[in-house]
């Protein structure tokens, strides 16, 4: 499992340490949830790379307070190693207005993740080690002028000093002892009856 400080140290290079403040959190009942997890619970390994076919969770959110023209999502993994978190998810262009995002829906504009494809990035941390992926959706006053396939960098440059209220929703994951029931090494060949009788 990863460790504490490392956790902390971790969570506070996300993007909403960087864009928010604690005054701005659930401004005026702004709140994301998922009905595939509650927050702090556990991802599902149908949206993690230990599935195939494997897509992003859905989300809903409520209405954003007044003013907001705009939402960005932004879904981070601050317990990878590295400089900064692990970007799983860069998503904005969504309408300022209580929604959601249906389980693997293609959002209206995607940036680039931590494996610069732009799109949902598929949890995977090292064996034995339990990470936090952290949801953050950004209620912002202006519209961004941002193309689609940014990177992190550039899309919470454009995000600087527009934020007027946040939502946060925590899921975790760590990763299963995957091995295949039924191995053959646990099959007394001896004694099988290949003809069926």
């Amino acid at each position: 499992m990863a460790g504490k400080d490392s956790a902390r140290a971790g969570h506070g290079r996300l993007a909403v340490a960087r864009l928010g403040s604690p005054e701005l959190l659930g401004t005026g009942g702004f709140t994301l949830t998922s009905a595939a997890f509650d927050d702090g619970g556990a991802l599902d390994p149908c949206f993690t790379a230990d599935e195939e076919d494997a897509v992003a969770p859905p989300l809903e959110w409520s209405d954003p307070p007044a003013g907001a023209m705009e939402l960005a999502l932004v879904v981070e993994d601050p317990d990878a190693s590295g400089p900064e978190p692990a970007c799983h998810w860069l998503v904005w262009g969504l309408a300022p207005q209580q929604g959601q995002l249906l389980e693997g829906e293609t959002p209206p504009r995607v940036g680039k993740n931590a494996q610069a494809n732009s799109e949902w990035l598929l949890p995977r941390p090292p064996e034995g080690e339990c990470h936090d992926y952290v949801f953050q959706l950004f209620a912002l006053d202006a519209p961004l002028g941002v193309a689609p396939g940014a990177t992190r960098e550039t899309l919470l440059a454009a995000m600087e000093g527009h934020v007027i209220a946040t939502a946060l929703l925590t899921a975790t994951y760590e990763r299963q002892d995957m091995e295949d029931e039924g191995d053959w090494g646990d099959v007394d060949i001896d004694n099988i009856d290949w003809d069926g009788n």
